[in-house]
């Protein structure tokens, strides 16, 4: 066969990941050459309490362990002592350079580097990292988004540290960094990161949750912080596949590309076998984030093919949104060695199952007596108390939700989410709550009155709620068309899209939860106040609850059409749209909601509707413009040789007197070459209107309803034209050989 120019490299890149074979790496040993447990090097890069322990003074230990247990501030005395400590322990591992890791609002991670080179007085060199250059950095400010709160000539920023997440050390090819986590602030206090509002909003649900508790009695709990473990999706394809594919390469997604015979149809990939070159590839990520004290635990093949998930342990909500990053990191960099390129888009190919990050959020108790901590408040009890107690933790959530489900929604608007949520394959745009079968009986009956004349113990045994301790995690089947499902011990958000950062998600989870409690509580109060006795007062304010809420519970299949119309009924927001969900961040609810509570100013909040809008429209203008591209250097050159061809051919057979059937291919071709030059044309035309219109939220309207319905149908067209033209000419990889051939 003679292959078409344009069709070379694509036919080498399948020769290439023919020959590939899995990559080895010579994986940790003891003197003996004997291979470490995970247990023995786990963190061996993490600077954390045990070896804070070893290294620190007892009374700087003791200081610092009191920041990081009760989020006491810092003591800057102990800092230098501290920074001494890190340094020595750094350079012992090889470390040259420093630097304050932090999360702006652009879905990664930044660092500006420092050498720890120094000169002493007498211009000797030394290596020096004082408490000051700890504590905080300056980087430039004016570089990274900050939604209007700052001008480009105002470039002062500082990064602080957050002595809750471990510093840790990043090898690379030839050198090693200390990465000091780290929140990023203006020089007038305004939040320009992820991490600060984050680590507010912690605070506030401790806050607002201990309150309740006391309430209830329990006086010796101190400090309640969300845990969250991030489930991380992805799809693993060739870099050879990858690097000849510009809307890969620019926007993380196929703009173009037909269907395959075979999908995800057969269901065969699901926790199949991994394959070899994938398992070598997952043995070499564990390793890395297990040196980084990351604890991940679980790995296996997703449903779609090529697309894979790990996922950790639970830590506290702000460390497992750094190793969550560093996980998205880590990936990336191991994939590289692979011969991978790892795709975190929620969509990267159309189809098939595309990738989510479930957040699986719960309370703990941090700081209290021995009789508390650890515990987790979405735990049912092994008391009549601990069990009243776990439902108004429950109801608390579900007013929460129930009240600022417009927030949720935004808070995982992407223009990648659009792509997946409600696309029958991830839960709906519409925010709902499963609690499953025996939680929704208990809530029913409560509703209903029946235990209404009941004492408390009385009451949770009538219910079923005394025996919940036994059954709880495997009480009902779990529904995967739910956004925020309870599943036991934990609620899993699972709308959450595979890139984006947990912070911001979590962050608004932890608001709604906590105004959700402050309800509860001042119910709670009012009550004590009239009722009979506190067992009657709870009751009274759980039946208000339940009723309140009723309508976001939901227990059937999110992804019908029944619910859509159902939901409306409800009064429930199906904000379907990136543009129409990002409203919801400045609407009055919720500046007067998170700003009372002082997760954010209406400044920070107006700036993160801001920077998300901006985002949205430049990720469809990058695709516009990568689509515009590939249709005309790529996709119709292609084409049109193909046509020649068979015009050619059918000239030819004429002249030689035979039939001519390469002119039936050639007139369909034809019919459908005029057909992608006129949708591309109106594509182009919708694409020159949003350049000519003046504010961004209007620009991101019209992206959503005009130019990405006329850039979906131009695929159409190409689709349609790679299923006909010759194989042997096209030059994308196709889904058969990157979602296949590994």
């Amino acid at each position: 066969m003679t292959i078409g120019t344009g069709a070379r490299a694509r036919f080498e890149a399948i020769r290439d990941v023919n020959t590939r074979t899995p990559r080895k790496f010579d994986p940790p040993r003891d003197e003996h050459g004997k291979r470490l447990r995970v247990s023995e090097f786990y963190g061996q890069n993490t600077f954390d309490l045990n070896k804070m322990k070893e290294k620190l003074p007892k009374d700087v230990y003791t200081k610092i362990l009191s920041t990081i247990e009760t989020g006491k501030k810092l003591d800057q005395d102990i800092a230098n002592s501290v920074a001494n400590a890190i340094k020595e322990w750094a350079l012992s591992r090889g470390v040259t350079h420093f630097c304050h890791w932090f999360q702006p609002q652009t879905g990664t991670t930044a660092e500006k580097h420092d050498a720890f080179l120094s000169y002493d007085d007498n211009g000797r060199t030394i290596e020096k990292f004082s408490g000051a250059q700890l504590i905080q950095s300056e980087p430039d400010a004016s570089s990274f988004p900050s939604g209007g709160m700052r001008t480009t000539f105002e470039a002062r920023g500082y990064t602080a540290w957050d002595p809750t997440s471990p510093v840790f050390i990043v090898e690379h090819t030839n050198g090693k960094t200390l990465c000091i986590p780290s929140v990023f602030i203006s020089y007038h206090g305004d939040a320009l990161d992820e991490k600060t509002a984050l680590m507010r909003s912690m605070e506030v649900v401790s806050q607002k949750s201990c309150e309740l508790l006391h309430l209830l009695g329990e006086t010796g709990v101190k400090r309640i912080l969300p845990t969250l473990g991030a489930e991380q999706e992805y799809f693993l394809i060739d870099r050879a596949f990858a690097s000849l594919r510009p809307d890969l390469v620019m926007t993380g997604r196929t703009l173009i590309g037909g269907q395959p015979p075979k999908g995800q149809q057969l269901e065969d990939h699901y926790f199949g076998s991994v394959p070899a070159r994938v398992q070598a590839f997952m043995s070499e990520v564990e390793y890395e984030l297990y040196k980084l004290g990351v604890p991940v635990k679980t790995r296996h093949n997703e449903v779609a093919p090529s697309q894979f998930e790990t996922a950790p342990i639970f830590e506290e909500a702000n460390i497992a949104t750094d190793h969550n990053q560093l996980t998205m990191e880590i990936l990336r960099r191991v994939a590289l060695r692979h011969n991978f390129s790892v795709l975190l888009h929620e969509k990267p190919f159309a189809g098939i199952n595309g990738s989510g990050k479930h957040n699986n959020w719960s309370l703990a108790v941090t700081a209290s007596g021995p009789d508390h901590d650890g515990e987790n408040l979405l735990e049912p009890g092994k008391s009549p108390h601990k069990n009243l107690r776990f439902l108004l933790v429950l109801t608390a959530i579900l007013k929460g939700v129930h009240k600022h489900a417009g927030i949720l929604r935004a808070s995982i608007a992407s223009a990648g989410n659009d792509h997946r949520l409600g696309a029958n394959e991830a839960p709906p745009a519409i925010i709902s709550v499963f609690l499953g079968e025996q939680l929704s009986r208990i809530l029913d009956a409560i509703e209903s009155g029946t235990v209404s004349n009941m004492s408390a113990e009385q009451a949770v045994i009538k219910l079923g709620v005394g025996k919940l301790p036994e059954v709880s995690r495997d009480n009902t089947d779990r529904n995967r068309t739910s956004p925020f499902a309870f599943t036991g011990n934990k609620f899993e958000f699972r709308a959450v899209g595979s890139s984006a950062s947990t912070a911001f998600p979590v962050t608004l989870v932890n608001a709604a939860v906590a105004d959700g409690f402050s309800e509860i509580t001042e119910a709670l109060r009012a009550k004590f106040k009239t009722a009979k006795s506190k067992e009657a007062a709870i009751f009274e304010v759980l039946v208000d609850a339940i009723k309140e809420t009723r309508n976001v519970r939901f227990e059937g299949n999110g992804y019908s059409e029944e619910w859509v119309k159902e939901a409306a009924k409800r009064g429930l927001p199906n904000l379907r749209k990136t543009p129409e969900a990002l409203a919801e961040l400045v609407s009055e609810k919720s500046k007067q909601t998170l700003t009372k509570l002082g997760i954010f100013s209406e400044a920070e909040l107006v700036s993160r509707y801001h920077v998300r809008v901006e985002r949205y429209v430049k990720n469809l203008l990058i695709e516009a413009e990568s689509l515009r591209a590939m249709v005309d250097t790529q996709v119709l050159p292609a084409c049109l040789g193909y046509h020649a061809n068979l015009a050619q051919g059918a000239v030819a057979a004429k002249a030689a007197g035979l039939t001519t059937p390469s002119l039936e291919t050639a007139n369909k071709l034809s019919t459908l070459l005029g057909n992608l030059q006129a949708k591309r044309a109106a594509f182009e035309k919708a694409f020159h209107k949003v350049e000519g219109l003046a504010q961004e939220d209007e620009k991101a309207l019209s992206l959503c309803n005009e130019v990405a319905p006329l850039m979906a149908e131009t695929r159409a067209v190409c689709d349609e034209l790679e299923a006909i033209v010759a194989d042997d000419y096209w030059p994308l990889p196709k889904y058969r050989e990157m979602l296949f051939l590994a």
